[in-house]
């Protein structure tokens, strides 16, 4: 009974402290991120100064502590930090990796999600409008890192722990990010899918979000290069 109780405690104390790190770790590189996309709206906007109809909007929102938009024409990407601390299922390659075999504790990373909207969805509260994850940030103990995503080619899970985070890369991932959500085009939905609907639902579209938008509505969108 002793035993097991102090090996309770011996695990909170590791697993709390572990965990905490983490955290502090990843909640750090969000501010970095934050004020690095900032820099990049500023720069970007600055550059297209007089070559764009005044319309079309570069635009950084600071949305609290864990959150950040940045809104580029029809495009807005939602940038949001996980407040939890996670490990990796048996099947993921992250354990084929020398650095998390050493010691598993380098497996627990803080996750920064990327997903791409339309810019629309949210303007005309379309709340059934689909957004996609095309990118996300790992972050552990030591600041090392690794990413996953759409053309995200940076540090893949093989090579984590050989590099530690820093403002650098995150401005590499973004452009990645950005560039991507630039070139994923909204598609026309297949004919035979919209050649019916009702009148309530003609009528209760803009209400109700009855009709759903995405930018691959009805197509696969694979992780193929994830």
């Amino acid at each position: 009974m002793i035993e097991i109780r102090e090996k309770i405690l011996s695990a909170i104390i590791d697993k709390s402290s572990l965990k905490q790190r983490v955290f502090d770790n990843t909640f750090a590189v969000f501010g970095e991120l934050k004020d690095a996309l900032l820099e990049m709206a500023s720069e970007i906007d600055d550059a297209l100064d007089g070559k764009l109809d005044r319309r079309v909007r570069i635009e950084y929102r600071d949305r609290g502590k864990f959150e950040a938009q940045l809104q580029v024409a029809s495009d807005l990407l939602i940038v949001r930090m996980h407040t939890d601390v996670f490990s990796f299922d048996s099947n993921h390659i992250i354990w084929q990796n020398d650095y998390v075999q050493s010691d598993k504790a380098n497996a627990y990373c803080g996750i920064i999600d990327i997903y791409d909207f339309l810019s629309d969805s949210f303007k005309f509260n379309r709340s059934a409008d689909e957004g996609y994850l095309i990118g996300r940030i790992f972050i552990n103990r030591e600041k090392m890192f690794f990413v996953e995503g759409k053309r995200q080619s940076l540090v893949r899970a093989m090579s984590f722990g050989k590099e530690s985070i820093s403002r650098e890369n995150l401005v590499s991932v973004l452009e990645a990010a950005i560039n991507y959500a630039l070139n994923f085009d909204l598609l026309t939905p297949p004919y035979e899918e919209n050649k019916r609907v009702t009148v309530e639902q003609f009528n209760t579209k803009m209400d109700n979000s009855k009709f759903v938008t995405g930018k691959r509505l009805d197509y696969d969108f694979n992780v193929d290069d994830i």
